[in-house]
């Protein structure tokens, strides 16, 4: 245990976070607006390649994120068409988009296995960087670590104080009450699904250009599941999102770091030890259900039909 630097703990914690982070926040969104999208692990694979493919063929990280969000916006687009416009089953064509999500990466990986990225610079803060203790810790990252941060602050501030926060969340309460006050049900619903979409893309696009970095089939190993958990984990809220995804995130770093130093404990329960967290807390904030029916969009998952 002596051998774990805390410092390098936290500044790992971070980077293993923001995939997860990205994902859970954009989810987030969308159900918010009364949508139940089971897509997520569909969408991260897909972003995942995506941004590698675009950062591998242009030689810019940049691209590469950018060709993400646009692949996870353009396949929760095709889960918004299915679900908003022929009104199939959420729950049904969120796994369908998992599937074809990592059926679909696997297929387009072909090329890339072995193939190394253009490597993702770290943010410059000049003297700062040299702080003791906080620069090391909080200061040597990437963009995308500070992106996804501003992002659960933008997301914060959107749903609390603009009225097309307000909007959306009255859509996700009661989509029959925001129909009759004139609001555009679908169309609101189908931009916070791309919304979500594009950062989902993004976490997948971060695991392959900057956490691990390489293409790998299947790479997000349940990396979305996670992010869907961590939703009703944060019951709903963008900065309980950020605190359950570091959470996460820090108890795999955690896991790995405890192999590293060889602790006597056999390898597999470390690794499981990040679920089974994961399963616990879930557990717990289930049992307490009136909290758990209160803080829930109440026409999560439920059908729209534009002519009640």
């Amino acid at each position: 245990m002596g051998s774990i630097d805390p410092i390098l703990l936290i500044a790992s914690l971070m980077v293993a976070s923001t995939p997860i982070l990205l994902a859970a926040i954009g989810e987030l969104v969308v159900e918010k607006a009364g949508v139940l999208n089971l897509g997520v692990e569909g969408m991260m694979i897909v972003g995942a390649i995506a941004g590698f493919a675009m950062a591998v063929e242009s030689g810019s990280p940049l691209m590469g994120f950018l060709g993400a969000a646009v692949a996870g916006a353009a396949l929760s687009l095709i889960f918004a068409f299915l679900t908003q416009v022929l009104l199939s089953n959420q729950v049904a064509t969120g796994l369908a988009l998992t599937l074809f999500g990592i059926g679909f990466s696997a297929l387009i990986g072909q090329g890339y296995t072995g193939v190394r990225p253009p490597p993702t610079p770290k943010m410059d803060f000049g003297p700062l960087s040299d702080i003791p203790v906080i620069g090391p810790m909080l200061l040597r990252h990437d963009p995308m670590v500070y992106v996804s941060i501003l992002i659960i602050a933008a997301v914060w501030a959107f749903l609390k104080f603009t009225r097309a926060g307000l909007v959306l969340r009255a859509v996700g309460e009661s989509h029959d009450a925001a129909h009759a006050l004139g609001y555009k049900v679908v169309r609101l619903r189908v931009l916070a699904i791309a919304f979500g979409g594009a950062c989902a893309g993004l976490g997948g696009a971060y695991l392959s250009l900057v956490r691990v970095p390489q293409w790998t089939e299947g790479m997000t190993a349940g990396a979305g599941w996670i992010a869907l958990a961590i939703v009703v984990f944060a019951s709903w809220r963008p900065w309980r999102v950020l605190a359950g995804a570091y959470l996460f995130g820090g108890v795999t770093v955690l896991q790995l770091n405890l192999q590293a130093a060889g602790v006597a404990i056999p390898v597999q329960y470390l690794s499981m030890a990040p679920y089974l967290i994961t399963i616990l807390v879930l557990v717990l904030i289930s049992a307490d259900r009136r909290r758990a029916a209160q803080n829930a969009p109440a026409s999560l998952g439920r059908v729209f039909h534009a002519s009640s």
